[in-house]
């Protein structure tokens, strides 16, 4: 189990946002977080990270990657970070930087050493989401579409076991959200969970998975 959740108040700026949330998640799994803007999808996925604290008075069981949320010591987030991928709907790209620079700094401050193995490194990652061709543009010589699938192969850069998406086709045409969907979808065949948090119900129908909606305060599983 990579994720799992059992009775955990979800609080944002000391504002109670999802109540009593029960969630769970294994190796390969594509889920669905779906709910209206505000709902409470970004803070939730926030705690897995730890952007979001759960309380200990607040939760019985709050576990990711084997690591008990609730008594993590701050020292100890980093290496629980690191085994995962995290994908924005902004991109977060160095823009200062090509390509290959944005992919070598995650490398380089991840404690990778060895610069045959950080070029190879980037050159599968690119592969992989079909964008070898790119890696000595900068950020603003592509597309939005572009872009995303160069947050997804930093995400990737890791070896995640788990990839945590926040509305990452918020900022895409119909048919490049499609496609990007479809990556992700293709990455859980290696064994990588993905967590894919949208309000584009079309692309939910589309490419299939577990799906959770976030509505009046409350997480329900609508399918499995």
């Amino acid at each position: 189990m990579l994720v799992d959740y059992r009775k955990g108040n979800i609080y944002q700026d000391e504002e109670l946002i999802l109540k009593d949330v029960d969630w769970n998640i294994d190796e390969g799994q594509f889920v669905y977080v779906i709910g209206k803007v505000g709902s409470g999808k970004s803070s939730l996925l926030k705690t897995l990270y730890c952007e979001l604290d759960i309380y200990s008075d607040e939760a019985e069981k709050a576990e990711v990657l084997e690591r008990d949320l609730i008594h993590i010591k701050r020292k100890e987030i980093p290496a629980l970070r690191r085994e995962m991928g995290i994908i924005f709907q902004d991109f977060q790209l160095l823009h200062d930087r090509t390509v290959y620079s944005n992919l070598r700094f995650v490398l380089k401050s991840t404690g990778w050493k060895n610069n045959d193995d950080i070029d190879k490194r980037i050159t599968e990652v690119l592969e992989k989401v079909g964008m070898e061709d790119k890696k000595d543009k900068r950020p603003h010589e592509l597309s939005g579409g572009e872009q995303q699938r160069i947050a997804i192969a930093r995400a990737l850069l890791n070896t995640p076991k788990i990839i945590i998406a926040d509305e990452p086709t918020g900022n895409l045409d119909p048919e490049t959200a499609d496609n990007i969907v479809s990556l992700l979808h293709d990455i859980t065949n290696s064994g990588t969970a993905v967590v894919m948090s949208t309000h584009n119900l079309p692309i939910v129908d589309k490419h299939p998975g577990i799906v959770y909606r976030c509505e009046k305060g409350e997480l329900q599983k609508i399918n499995s």
